[in-house]
């Protein structure tokens, strides 16, 4: 998609809510999990590894530059609620992990590579999230985590690009659109079960993509063609 293209059905503008928490143990396992989040109702820094008072547990693939702030889109809670509906009183915007919530934006209006600004700071989405069992414990549902991938309905991650203050009522707003396809359709070609290998090189590609997905675009590209090799 061009750049004119982008600027055509781009949201430019979203109100959000923004929530971090600590660290709490998860109610079956026992395990730590940074899942647990709060609204937050006054101003908050937001630094390069995310917000302020934010935590996650395992550092290992959760937190970073790349992962450091989560928005998931509050419209795929409708969706969650009707294929789980012993969670679905659960089921609420900000319950899932996430930093930043919204109703105006999904998958299909934002790109890898794109600049927006909140407060001020400056944000740009770098990577899908990868669902972990640790939402299946959180719901008490089974499954809710594969179903979240396969739907792509995970949400992004962002980076912080330049640190700042944010407030309450600061809106989300896009300042640079990049000239990529949606990430909607950038999972769909990473998600293919035959995958167009120039698809992929073209994700790989993309200004902006985080190094952790890149790695493992061009890991799948090298085994397809191994497999037209052999």
């Amino acid at each position: 998609m061009s750049r004119t293209d982008h600027d055509a059905t781009a949201t430019r503008a979203a109100a959000v809510r923004v929530y971090v928490g600590g660290v709490r143990p998860l109610p079956e396992s026992g395990r730590l999990s940074g899942i647990y989040k709060q609204p937050v109702h006054g101003p908050l820094q937001l630094g390069a590894q995310g917000f302020e008072g934010d935590q996650q547990a395992d550092l290992r693939v959760h937190g970073g530059p790349d992962k450091a702030v989560h928005l998931y889109p509050a419209r795929h809670y409708a969706r969650l609620a009707g294929q789980f509906p012993a969670a679905a009183a659960w089921l609420q915007p900000g319950s899932i992990g996430e930093n930043l919530s919204t109703w105006q934006l999904d998958e299909s209006q934002v790109r890898i590579g794109d600049v927006w600004r909140l407060g001020q700071a400056l944000l740009q989405p770098c990577q899908p999230r990868n669902p972990c069992w640790k939402i299946d414990e959180r719901y008490g549902c089974g499954g809710m985590a594969a179903f979240i991938a396969e739907q792509h309905i995970a949400g992004w991650y962002l980076r912080v690009l330049r640190p700042g203050l944010v407030e309450p009522a600061d809106e989300l707003q896009l300042i640079e659109p990049a000239a990529a396809p949606s990430l909607q359709q950038a999972l769909q070609d990473w998600h293919a079960p035959r995958p167009e290998p120039g698809r992929l090189r073209e994700l790989a590609a993309m200004p902006g993509i985080a190094d952790n997905w890149r790695h493992k675009i061009l890991q799948r590209i090298e085994r397809l063609r191994e497999q037209a090799a052999g």
